[in-house]
């Protein structure tokens, strides 16, 4: 399972880092990724990290947000700095083990104007 965690209510301008630890699965060879979803919208692939490490972003969150694994600690992280109103959604994290989509129970983030 997926466990997520370091969600809040921040103002825009500041930084909050995301937290997500596996237990019970396979997690050095896995893709990892973080999604959100906003009130009335679809769920939106936020970053991806590769199992070597190379990384993929959104466009409307590059250059603000970094996602980083630990695979010591079976962790993936997401830092995000300089946030927006528009960043305001539930978060994420997902991977895929066994060929099934293991997805974590979501974190609010909140960002006020």
């Amino acid at each position: 399972q997926l466990q997520a965690c370091g969600g809040g209510l921040v103002q825009a301008g500041g930084s909050l880092r995301l937290v997500c630890v596996a237990s019970g699965i396979a997690f050095s060879g896995n893709v990892l990724s973080w999604y959100r979803q906003a009130p009335g919208k679809q769920r939106e692939l936020v970053a991806t990290i590769y199992s070597f490490g190379s990384t993929d972003y959104a466009d409307s969150v590059k250059g603000r947000f970094t996602i980083s694994r630990d695979n010591t600690k079976k962790t993936v992280y997401l830092q995000m700095n300089s946030l927006k109103p528009e960043d305001t959604a539930v978060y994420y994290c997902k991977t895929r083990s066994g060929g099934v989509e293991i997805w974590g129970q979501g974190t609010q983030v909140t960002v006020s104007s």
